[in-house]
């Protein structure tokens, strides 16, 4: 099945005190891209949330952003900084003896004090951090992957639409083509009716110059390279693998022989038919540009 390149997934896991969150975005790239933005915690577990990553995408340009939040009780942790509230009661009572104060030195005093009581951060057990990053990883990239494939279908019936309309306008083309060359020549031979009066021509001359115009605008092999290229691109709809580069490849050779017929046409209706046909495989093409 066909996978788009648009995505987006998001994963929430949690453990004892901590819930994770990963949420993952991708659009269209050339290749796979991976930009992952992660708390410092979590430094440790970079390579390992690139690797799964890099296993689950084939290409695309892909945004990581991993978060989590501590329950209340884990948040912050008061502690009391001994040495420095020590140093602020001795410097207290100094100043009250010396400059014989009657105010007493009261803990409100030292508490206000910068630094006094400081607010730490719980200490988080790496094996928790880890355990809930792997499951809301694998969680982002489920949702991340059904939504490219649900968009991925959606495309894929499109450009089999596409691809049947191109069909239909080459069962018109190729009717077209051989009477091309059948027309030229009867038009080129009611000129010469009218001309033979005042005018000598050699008939050899003639049917080698209709040999030659037949020759320039005879399209049969595009065609069939076309119509091989094209059995080849409706096969790359049912591939399990990521194809768009295949498709991408394809739709150069095609496009290559849309040109050709185009250049070789040499009528007006046939024409505006190769250029329908173009037309048409240039929306297939923006399609394929999103196709993983």
């Amino acid at each position: 099945m066909l996978k788009s390149m648009t995505g987006y997934g998001k994963g929430e896991a949690q453990q004892d005190d901590v819930t994770v969150t990963v949420e993952i975005k991708t659009v269209n790239h050339r290749h796979i891209d991976i930009s992952v933005k992660l708390p410092r915690s979590f430094m440790n577990f970079e390579n390992g949330v690139r690797k799964k990553i890099g296993q689950a995408l084939g290409r695309g340009k892909v945004d990581v952003y991993v978060n989590y939040d501590l329950s209340t009780e884990a948040q912050a942790v008061p502690a009391l900084n001994r040495e420095l509230a020590s140093a602020y009661h001795q410097l207290f009572a100094g100043m009250a003896k010396d400059f014989e104060l009657q105010d007493q030195v009261t803990i409100s005093h030292i508490i206000n004090q910068r630094d006094v009581v400081q607010v730490e951060e719980a200490e988080i057990d790496e094996a928790t951090l880890g355990a809930c990053l792997t499951s809301a990883t694998e969680i982002a990239l489920q949702q991340l992957i059904a939504m490219r494939l649900a968009e991925g279908e959606e495309t894929r019936k499109d450009m089999e639409a596409r691809v049947d309309a191109t069909e239909a306008m080459l069962v018109q083309i190729e009717k077209r083509a051989p009477q091309v060359p059948i027309e030229w020549q009867g038009k080129l031979t009611e000129r010469l009716a009218k001309l033979q009066q005042n005018i000598e021509w050699d008939p050899q001359r003639i049917a080698q110059e209709i040999a030659i115009f037949t020759d320039r605008c005879d399209i049969s092999e595009e065609l069939a390279r076309f119509k091989s290229h094209l059995v080849q691109f409706r096969a790359l709809f049912n591939d399990k693998e990521p194809v768009g580069r295949k498709m991408d490849f394809l739709l150069q050779e095609l496009n290559r022989e849309v040109n050709t017929m185009g250049s070789k046409s040499n009528d007006a209706e046939l024409t505006m038919s190769v250029v329908a046909l173009k037309s048409e495989f240039e929306k297939v093409r923006e399609q394929v540009q999103n196709i993983e």
